[in-house]
């Protein structure tokens, strides 16, 4: 792979084909040959796509274009927000709410994307949008701001490591534009619960635990997303690469070392979608399918160990996933990935998009690999 060239071409695919000119946002429900064939639009990718071409402006290529296009998207999140400062699941193609949900990853996403977006533009108004749409989202976190809880805490009394995991990445990337000692205690926080918190264990890196931190013996409890583990695990390298701390970059070697052998697997290849860590059934339907973000987020994490570490097996291991994608889920003939095959990497739909696949998995991945085959400088990432 040429991740630097590939790059462009798939911000292309997206500005022909996605971005929308005509009422804002960018549209993900895509076909294989880029045609839409849904029309409402997903509010986690108006935060995520203008992080996407914030961060390819930043730091791949000071294309207008790309510019261009982050500004469409930009001014297309206010129509996205609700009069309380929470935004929308999914709004009509000119903004009005679809769906409004308890998650706050709208915000954080729009947080990140308003972020990078300030480093292209020194507009201190989308920096002010930033801070609010962080504000909201940590409010939410913390429980200032009361979401409806997805079960009963008097029966099912849980936390969940998405949140925190998502949490700290955001709090990495406003840390990088304004209020440094605000953001670094946030990260430091979030750290601090996935490294101690119960999640990490010697077995895994547990999706859900009890609230008091105990593992739950239950088919929700065992479950292990390997996708969501190899993410946290580079997560937390960064983390520790920025702040100098060994027990963080430690730690995400260590969820490698444990994730690899439950997802990977070894009759077809690809990271699998869920296990259950204690070999019973899991207790998703789809839990053998091979989805394109855990492969995006395995190959950074092998990427980054191997450079941490210098351990031969985590480039054989990085080599290994490389190849797997390029040779079932790159889409030669159309560009861009497909996102989901069975468990024999037989394509499964042939859509490029949908409310939950667009431009940042695999853009960010070829965005840190770029960086990664010209210098190996992740400063320059952050």
């Amino acid at each position: 792979m040429n991740f630097k060239s590939d790059l462009k071409h798939m911000l292309e695919f997206w500005m022909k084909n996605g971005v929308d000119y005509e009422n804002g946002g960018i549209y993900t429900c895509v076909d294989r040959e880029g045609e839409i064939y849904g029309r409402d639009k997903s509010v986690w990718f108006q935060g995520r796509a203008l992080w996407t071409f914030s961060k390819a402006y930043n730091i791949i290529e000071k294309d207008p274009e790309y510019l261009k296009a982050a500004k469409n998207i930009y001014e297309f999140l206010h129509k996205c927000t609700d009069t309380d400062g929470r935004m929308f699941f999914t709004v009509t193609e000119n903004g009005r709410e679809i769906q409004k949900r308890r998650y706050y990853f709208s915000e954080t996403f729009a947080a990140i994307g308003c972020a990078e977006y300030y480093k292209a533009t020194d507009d201190e108004k989308v920096l002010a949008d930033a801070e609010k749409y962080f504000d909201v989202a940590y409010e939410c976190f913390t429980g200032v701001r009361k979401c409806a809880p997805k079960m009963n805490p008097e029966t099912c009394n849980t936390k969940a490591l998405s949140p925190v995991m998502i949490m700290l990445s955001t709090a990495q990337t406003m840390r990088s534009v304004t209020n440094k000692e605000k953001y670094s205690f946030i990260a430091s926080e979030c750290l601090n619960e996935i490294l101690h918190g119960g999640f990490l264990t010697e077995k895994a890196l547990f999706e859900s635990v009890g609230a008091d931190g105990k593992a739950i013996d239950s088919p929700n409890g065992r479950i292990v997303n390997p996708g969501h583990s190899m993410e946290a695990a580079w997560f937390l390298m960064l983390e520790g690469m920025i702040t100098k701390n060994q027990e963080a970059i430690s730690a995400g070697k260590k969820i490698i070392d444990i994730t690899w052998p439950l997802g990977w697997d070894e009759a077809h290849g690809g990271l699998i979608a869920f296990t259950d860590v204690s070999g019973k059934p899991p207790v998703q339907l789809e839990w053998d399918m091979k989805l394109w973000w855990p492969q995006c987020e395995t190959m950074i994490a092998l990427r980054m160990a191997y450079m941490l570490f210098q351990d031969e097996k985590y480039r054989e291991l990085y080599e290994k996933v490389r190849d797997y994608c390029k040779k079932y889920f790159v889409d030669s003939e159309y560009g861009e990935w497909y996102g989901y095959l069975h468990y024999d990497n037989t394509v499964s739909t042939t859509l490029k998009g949908n409310i939950f696949k667009g431009p940042f998995h695999v853009p960010r991945l070829y965005m840190i690999m770029s960086v990664l085959d010209e210098d190996g400088d992740m400063s320059r990432y952050i």
